[in-house]
């Protein structure tokens, strides 16, 4: 059976954040620069990673290139554009792609997180052997994992949220289309696809931060072997920028998805904080301080302002 013909309901109307009313303009005002600087420091990245051979590593290939460019870009568009006063309407078959590209995304972070921390314990627990271990077909082995596992895990949650029907409201208590939103509004049993929903993402969170904290653990004890202070220093600095990534990325899965009853506010604001902040903030302390990132970027720029000699 079609997901079209389960529903009565051809399009929903986003609500928007709770207790903003009025408030439209100056929330467009807060949240474009946001977005504007997620899309710039990405693309930046971006351009570094294809122009400089030294950067073609499986940090920047696995993170950069598939999750912070496309993560925001599900969500922050369409809000901008309600802000801005155009039609808060969303259709049917937009809202199912919201949903599934959101989850898909967000699951593709935790495990590519879960596969950062294999990087960062091999070279730092096997530095000798790191480009062995870490070789190109591995790499391209972990990313397609991360891939088919994330689009799996997001056909899931969306195949138990759309096969519900929806004959009656329309109005989604949220500023985009996300299962605790959905839910109330279907018409039929929704207890399947909310245990089914609390068990995958509290199974796929929970797997994926225990084999970081096993990483990190091992990360640990070679560091603190380590004999000089320097030494230590520049390992816990090559490590401290990914754990504070990690820390962005469980604290709104605890918050939104989690908790029994979780509060509307607070998970909007959370979700907010996630979709326009982290994306933004995270290629400032996790790349663009990278010396590395640095040299490539202060290579191009010049280059890229340098006007043609037309004698």
């Amino acid at each position: 059976m079609e997901v079209e013909n389960c529903s009565a309901v051809t399009e929903f109307i986003l609500l928007g954040i709770p207790h903003t009313e009025g408030l439209d303009t100056i929330l467009f005002v807060l949240f474009l620069p946001f977005y504007a600087c997620t899309l710039l420091g990405n693309v930046s990245i971006l351009v570094a990673v294809i122009s400089s051979a030294r950067l073609h590593k499986p940090m920047y290939f696995l993170v950069y290139l598939v999750f912070d460019i496309g993560f925001s870009s599900v969500t922050c568009p369409k809000m901008l554009l309600y802000l801005m006063g155009w039609s808060r309407l969303i259709s049917y078959k937009d809202c199912v792609s919201q949903l599934f590209f959101f989850h898909f995304l967000g699951s593709i972070e935790c495990f590519l997180y879960t596969v950062m921390a294999y990087d960062r314990f091999t070279a730092i627990c096997y530095p000798l052997r790191y480009t062995v271990i870490m070789n190109p077909r591995v790499c391209m082995a972990l990313a397609a994992g991360t891939w088919l596992l994330g689009c799996i895990h997001s056909s899931v949650l969306t195949s138990l949220t759309f096969i519900l029907p929806y004959c009656g409201p329309n109005e989604v208590a949220h500023f985009f289309c996300d299962i605790p939103a959905l839910l109330p509004l279907a018409c039929g049993d929704t207890s399947l696809a909310q245990r089914v929903s609390f068990t995958n993402v509290g199974l796929v969170s929970l797997v994926c931060f225990l084999l970081i904290l096993v990483s990190y653990t091992r990360i640990t004890v070679s560091i603190l072997s380590i004999r000089t202070t320097e030494g230590r220093r520049r390992a816990f600095s090559t490590c401290s920028a990914h754990l504070v990534a990690i820390l962005c990325a469980y604290g709104p899965i605890i918050t939104v998805y989690l908790k029994p009853t979780p509060s509307p506010m607070l998970g909007t604001v959370v979700q907010i904080l996630m979709n326009l902040v982290g994306p933004m903030l995270n290629p400032v302390i996790y790349t663009l301080r990278n010396k590395e990132v640095q040299t490539a970027l202060k290579t191009i720029l010049p280059r890229t302002a340098q006007v043609p000699d037309s004698s």
